[in-house]
């Protein structure tokens, strides 16, 4: 086959195809699909991958491939296929689908070398290549008389490897090794011949006599007292030799997990776990809903089915909220399979990902737990993949790309002939329906582990507290309750939805509100740099001294922020300390982790926080949670805002009374009568299903119906107005009588970055020829969506950002 047929990198409605170049004959067999190749495209030379491979081609004249960047491919067969699914199922181009599966650092410019792995059995016409050194320029291998395929042997073998020395910063982390060339007795007699006065140089050589381990030259200069310098001329002399080695970056390296046993499982784990098993057994792929409430011990059942798929030499995928990714959960993992475990999520470095994921493509690990896009794991035996917190939004990617990493865990589950577990409390309602309809197959736990009890909840209606003039954002009931924790040595958790200090500015005079001049939205005052900042697109100003409206000096702060909740703590509390927990505290690396270890190590007796303090967190000394702001969600232009707010709270409810100590919940909230706020302060699923499904039946909206969602942008209101306009005449046309298409209509955030925004909807049960009609769409105004700042149409087939 001297034919590959590449899709090439440019993002286009034209180029979304395979073209077919010739390999070279030096290339043939390295050339294989999932492998990165250089093509000449037009006049410039592009980045392709290789998805089959032919041995004829319908054209005559066909150009070569230029250069083959991968020995080792970068993406496996099944991924192609997966990507090629995921293109058609969420109208992507192909090349963006396969983008989305591959670490940052493959798409950066950077220079190849070969380094040398294996000093034994070194072949000969390697070491002529090498002439001693560890590593060298990959293009020397390309002058030399090695063939690619010879190279691919050795490769494969372990012997050499190739490496992307990126031009970026994120390049492979390499140490200096040092090893003597001669055995003990012929040191001894170099020993003997160096000059007295070089004793520096004695030294060294004495310590290679005793031990024959290469060690990394930072620590062989440690170890004996001395200096490069004195290192040099043994190196010259041809007695020791140095080379670089890879050292994979492990983001947890300098941790010693402590290795623990499985937990024996309640009556209920194992009725739940045996249809999993059963499941792995047979080999088929089923998909499973794990219903428990919080602290039910779901954890045990997702490590122990692990396992059992490691038993059977098989590699499993365990996906959390990017916020769940908490040091406690990669512990316990770590805990569990040690040195099996790679941990992918936006915490790590681009370096630090890169070699994550190199060690999953190696097969050097067999579990990789991750955020969002750990689904797209290189593994190639997969057993199990779980995803934990699946109603969780953040597994949806919410651009370029729109996929929902739950639809391609079923997808791969479906090709590995693999079960795939969703785990939560609070599952979302497609999901949940899925499951009483019979096709996923439900699996419940419905008390905690040692039979602890829920924590007990109180709803407190901040209208009453405003009328007996209490104007404080902490009614008087979750005051008393933090001092007799901290009098008592207990912690709490304090839960607001909003960082910053307060959520808008405004003068209390003429009643001007602050907002953004390039986006329709309030700036949000940051007290510590007295700032005032757009969350949206990052504009900021100084805070004005009077309104810039009337020149009145009553301008005011209103709403409140996790800074503002802090400041007035220490107020009202002022023996009380605080950990406050925010995009903005944990901007820096490791903040996240150190934060939950002071507060764990009982440094601090509240732990103040937004969302990602609602979940996975597990510190046995927490017996309070208070929830500042309940109905901060229930105001949301969304249909799913009361799902939302029940899985909040019932979720950060969780965080109390998980051992021994009993916990209680404090809800504040200005409308304690609202359906979600009252089942979710009585931990009731099932109720709030049943209520929410007549809503979502009432309205047209999921489970019942499907959406798309359409949102159009650009710089000039009425051409937005005008495109959406045309999209919802066409689809009204063209799609069936039972479809409603919504719209046009102002997005609720109108204009971010100088950008206008209006959407349309689609809501249907059954439009099979939907797809076709928006690809036409997209294909009529592709040449305005190419101009620069021009327009921009993106399409979403399972909206969960409504604004």
């Amino acid at each position: 086959m001297n034919i590959a047929k590449v899709i090439v990198d440019v993002p286009s409605q034209n180029t979304n195809r395979l073209f077919d170049y010739g390999i070279p004959s030096k290339y043939l067999h390295v050339v294989q699909p999932g492998v990165r190749v250089i093509v000449p495209f037009g006049p410039r030379k592009i980045l392709g991958y290789v998805i089959s491979m032919t041995d004829h081609s319908e054209f005559n004249k066909l150009r070569n491939i230029e250069d083959v960047l991968d020995i080792t491919p970068a993406l496996t067969p099944e991924l192609l296929q997966v990507g090629k699914w995921l293109s058609n199922q969420t109208l992507s181009y192909y090349v963006s689908c396969l983008q989305v599966m591959l670490p940052q650092v493959l798409k950066a410019k950077y220079r190849k070398e070969l380094w040398k792995l294996n000093e034994e059995d070194f072949p000969e016409e390697l070491e002529q290549l090498f002439a001693g050194r560890g590593v060298i320029d990959y293009s020397e291998f390309e002058n030399s008389g090695i063939t690619y395929q010879q190279l691919r042997k050795y490769v494969d073998e372990g012997v050499v490897d190739v490496h992307y020395e990126v031009k970026s910063r994120e390049t492979k982390k390499t140490t200096t090794i040092v090893e003597p060339l001669l055995d003990p007795l012929q040191l001894e007699e170099s020993l003997e011949d160096l000059p007295k006065q070089a004793t520096k140089q004695r030294v060294i050589v004495g310590y290679f006599v005793e031990h024959q381990e290469p060690l990394p030259k930072k620590n062989l200069l440690s170890l004996t007292n001395t200096s490069a310098a004195s290192l040099k001329p043994l190196v010259e002399q041809g007695i020791l030799k140095e080379y670089k080695q890879e050292v994979l970056r492990d983001p947890y390296g300098h941790r010693e997990f402590e290795r623990s046993a499985p937990f024996p499982l309640t009556e209920e784990q194992q009725e739940a776990i045996h249809p999993i098993l059963h499941s792995l057994a047979d080999r088929k792929h089923d998909v499973f809903l794990l219903h428990g409430v919080t602290g039910s011990g779901k954890t045990e059942i997702y490590l122990q089915s692990i396992q059992k798929v490691l038993d059977e030499d098989k590699e499993a995928i365990m996906l959390v909220p990017e916020i769940a990714l908490t040091p406690q959960m990669v512990e316990r993992f770590k805990g569990r399979f040690g040195s099996k475990v790679a941990v992918l999520h936006s915490g790590l470095s681009a370096g630090e990902k890169y070699d994550e994921w190199r060690k999953i493509q190696r097969e050097e690990v067999h579990v990789v737990v991750g955020a969002r896009s750990a689904i797209f794991a290189p593994f190639k035996n997969l057993g199990i993949i779980i995803i934990d917190e699946e109603h969780e939004s953040s597994y949806k990617q919410e651009d370029r790309t729109r996929y929902h990493a739950r639809d391609v865990a079923i997808e791969r589950g479906k090709i590995h002939s693999c079960p795939v577990v969703l785990g939560s409390a609070t599952p979302a309602l497609e999901t949940y329906a899925r499951a009483v309809k019979g096709n996923y197959h439900m699996l419940t736990l419905s008390k905690r582990m040692n039979n602890a009890s829920m924590p007990s909840t109180e709803l407190i209606d901040m209208r009453d507290e405003l009328h007996q003039g209490n104007r404080s954002m902490f009614s008087r009931v979750l005051l008393d309750k933090l001092k007799d924790r901290i009098d008592r040595g207990e912690q709490a958790v304090l839960f607001l939805n909003r960082r910053g200090y307060a959520t808008f500015v405004m003068c209390r005079d003429c009643g001007h509100v602050k907002e953004c001049p390039h986006c329709d939205i309030a700036l949000t005052y940051h007290r510590r740099q007295e700032r005032l900042k757009c969350h949206y697109c990052s504009h900021e100003e100084p805070m004005p001294n009077q309104c810039p409206e009337c020149e009145s000096k009553t301008i005011r702060y209103f709403g409140t922020g996790t800074q503002k909740v802090e400041e007035v703590l220490q107020e009202l509390i002022p023996e009380a300390r605080v950990i406050r927990m925010d995009v903005d505290t944990t901007r820096k690396k490791g903040a996240h982790e150190r934060l939950l270890n002071d507060f764990g190590d009982k440094k601090a007796d509240i732990l103040l926080g937004t969302q990602m303090i609602a979940k996975g967190l597990d510190f046995g000394n927490v017996t309070l949670v208070g929830i500042l702001a309940a109905d901060a969600l229930l105001n949301l232009p969304d249909f799913r805002a009361s799902e939302k707010t029940f899985q909040l709270i019932t979720q950060v409810s969780g965080r109390a009374g998980r051992h021994k100590l009993a916990g209680e919940v404090v809800v504040q909230t200005y409308t304690p009568e609202h359906y979600s706020i009252q089942l979710a302060s009585e931990y009731d699923y099932e109720s709030f299903f049943q209520e929410e499904m007549k809503l979502r039946k009432g309205f047209h909206y999921p489970p019942y119906y499907f959406l798309t969602l359409f949102t159009v942008s650009h710089p000039n209101q009425l051409k937005v107005q005008e495109v959406t306009q045309k999209i919802v005449q066409f689809m009204r046309k063209k799609l069936s009588e039972e479809a409603d298409v919504l719209g046009p209509t102002p997005s609720a955030l109108t204009r971010i970055n100088n950008r206008y925004r209006y959407q349309c909807m689609v809501k249907y049960k059954d439009e099979p020829e939907q797809r076709k009609l928006i690809q036409r769409i997209l294909h009529y105004y592709e040449d305005e969506m190419k101009e620069e700042n021009g327009l921009q149409i993106t399409v979403d087939f399972q909206p969960y950002q409504l604004m």
